[in-house]
């Protein structure tokens, strides 16, 4: 149970940390003179950086376990939390986020590879309670986070931010316990246990969705809400941050929900009706059926209390793979989460910038913009139906050469 809270309090700063650029975007943009796409470069930065760190976290998983891995990839947060503080360009704040998003990148891995090992019949649900409940880091980065940053500066309030992640860190190291190392198979190395990962066929179906079906959310919460719902209906700051809570709150509700509801119908079928729903949202938001803020506002929340089907899709993954390779597994599927967000940010950015610049007005450039997660959602959830509930037989581990 100790391990579980200092990571679940860990993982709350890691959610901090993905999305709390939608609230202070504003303030950020005037003090280091950027642009919408080089906002979208900072949050998928912190993406990338995140995601290509997962294959050296998932070897270090099953290598040497979760507790001195993780206490010190997260000084690279902190760190990095500094730096953006005192950050005096567009340079600067890249390298910071990108230092953030390799401290963070053990964190819900550690947790789930912890639960993999220890609970794994109970894998879904703890690791989307994981998930639900540390999106509190959500929660503290819209509307408490707008009363910090106007009391003390984004700058201030992201150096109170470091110093908790430094106690995290402090307390991983001491009160973390690493579960009993698993029997090695083949395979054992780097590329030779990713290379018996990537030869599943299975996996290769779910990998659209994963690369889709986050990214559009997170980039939705973390990029693109504080504009789209400012320029299109005028919010001010407090209410602003109001809207960006209660799309917080529900994906946080909604992960919870789905991990109890997945040991009802299983993960497919969980996962599948909940991207559909989702989905609907998006293209309703894409084609104008927001009239007003309250319509946005009630769509978006729907988007985040649906979409975010993380945690069930990766316990729909992780179902086909061998227990010595859960680590490089979970963390494989979770740069393709990680990895799709980062790319969908910066083109998201791109796209949007590019779209204002040849003269649409901003309110239609972002209604473009969720049209078109709409239908990625919707070619990426046509491949996923294709793929087997669960495995033919139990997997067994690949032999010992």
């Amino acid at each position: 149970m100790t391990s579980f809270l200092v990571l679940l309090f860990a993982y709350t700063l890691s959610q901090f940390y993905r999305s709390f650029l939608a609230v202070v975007s504003a303030d950020m943009t005037r003090d280091l003179r950027l642009d919408p796409a080089a906002l979208g470069t900072l949050s998928a930065a912190w993406f990338f950086a995140f995601a290509f760190a997962q294959f050296p976290v998932g070897y270090a998983l099953d290598r040497w376990g979760p507790r001195r891995m993780l206490a010190l990839a997260m000084l690279a947060a902190v760190g990095g939390a500094l730096w953006l503080a005192l950050a005096s360009g567009f340079t600067d704040a890249v390298i910071a986020m990108v230092l953030i998003g390799i401290g963070c990148s053990p964190i819900y891995m550690s947790s789930l590879y912890i639960v993999a090992r220890t609970r794994p019949h109970q894998f879904a649900f703890l690791s989307s309670a994981i998930l639900g409940i540390g999106s509190i880091g959500n929660l503290l980065g819209a509307t408490p986070l707008v009363l910090a940053a106007e009391r003390f500066g984004w700058r201030g309030s992201l150096m109170g931010i470091a110093a908790l992640t430094l106690a995290s860190a402090v307390s991983v190291w001491l009160l973390v316990r690493d579960p009993p190392p698993a029997e090695r198979t083949g395979g054992d190395s780097l590329l030779g246990g990713l290379k018996t990962i990537l030869s599943i066929r299975v996996i290769w179906l779910l990998v659209p969705l994963a690369l889709v079906s986050y990214a559009v959310v997170i980039a939705t919460r973390s990029v693109w809400i504080a504009p789209y719902l400012t320029s299109t209906f005028g919010l001010a700051p407090e209410p602003l941050g109001n809207a960006v809570l209660a799309m917080a709150l529900a994906m946080s509700l909604g992960a919870i929900i789905s991990g109890a509801l997945e040991r009802w119908i299983g993960a497919k079928t969980t996962t599948a009706c909940g991207i559909a729903i989702g989905t609907c949202g998006f293209l309703a938001l894409g084609l104008g059926y927001a009239r007003d803020v309250w319509a946005a506002v009630a769509i978006l929340t729907a988007i985040g209390f649906f979409g975010i089907m993380y945690a069930v899709l990766l316990e729909h993954a992780r179902s086909f793979m061998p227990a010595a390779l859960v680590g490089r597994g979970i963390t494989f599927m979770n740069f393709a989460f990680i990895g799709g967000s980062g790319l969908v940010q910066w083109l998201s950015g791109r796209a949007v910038s590019g779209w204002i610049g040849e003269g649409m007005a901003a309110p239609e450039a972002y209604q473009r913009l969720f049209l078109a997660f709409g239908i990625a959602l919707v070619a990426a959830l046509a491949i996923y139906l294709f793929a087997p509930p669960r495995p033919a037989r139990a997997i067994r581990p690949a032999p010992a050469p």
